[in-house]
């Protein structure tokens, strides 16, 4: 099985986060799937912003909920660029996305675009929330979902099961080898965030991990060497 390299809201080691700068930079750089987060504004869109406030990666302040798309296009996200919304990654990138939800209404939101694109074989919806996820398989059969987990223990494995999830997306920090084992027993594929240095991917790698979130695109090098070694052993 190929080992993907995914890239942390673009290549956010190296470009504004969640920008399209970001995306095409990861894109180009080789990453296998790039992953954004969405939050929906005051009038519906699907804009691409990790916090649910725009203080931290913008020169505004406020809540994103508060704020029409308008408003959200007037601030600056890092080096001119603009808060870019989910329609215009799809078309600044042909690479697969991992997009992650925050709650049912973004769920719903998404549901309706996947749909209505056809991009359900493109798109991995991933959440740290069960209940989006569930909405997420009920609006789209067959849809691939991902649990992402923080802090976690051997529960994980059954509750991504119980939301027809395929993969899990675990914090390195607290993953275990007997999760990583009960994760492949039961056909998930696991992925660990965030990975950014050869400690931390010789890591995962002797979890067993299927990929790994970076910030930095380049991980993909030294994964291959790695694997390479590895398999030549």
């Amino acid at each position: 099985m190929n080992f993907l390299t995914i890239g942390h809201r673009g290549a956010m080691g190296h470009e504004p986060e969640n920008t399209l700068r970001s995306f095409v930079r990861a894109e180009r750089s080789g990453v296998d799937l790039i992953e954004l987060d969405l939050h929906l504004s005051k009038d519906g869109a699907l804009v691409v912003m990790h916090d649910a406030e725009v203080d931290r990666t913008t020169d505004g302040r406020g809540p994103i909920a508060e704020k029409t798309l308008a408003e959200l296009r007037e601030l600056d996200a890092g080096q001119g660029e603009r808060v870019p919304v989910f329609e215009e990654v799809l078309e600044a990138v042909a690479a697969p996305l991992q997009a992650e939800i925050k709650d049912v209404a973004a769920a719903r939101a998404l549901a309706e675009v996947l749909a209505e694109r056809q991009l359900t074989d493109r798109v991995e919806v991933i959440s740290f929330h069960d209940e989006a996820l569930a909405e997420t398989a009920r609006l789209l059969p067959g849809v691939r979902t991902a649990l992402v987990a923080s802090r976690y223990g051997t529960d994980v494995v059954d509750r991504a099961l119980a939301v027809g999830a395929t993969t899990l997306v675990l914090n390195l920090r607290r993953l275990t080898l007997e999760i990583a084992q009960r994760a492949h027993k039961a056909d998930l594929r696991f992925f660990t965030w965030t990975v950014n240095t050869e400690e931390q991917l010789r890591l995962a790698l002797a979890f067993g991990a299927d990929g790994v979130t970076t910030d930095l695109p380049e991980i993909k090098e030294a994964a291959a060497r790695l694997r390479g070694v590895s398999r030549s052993a």
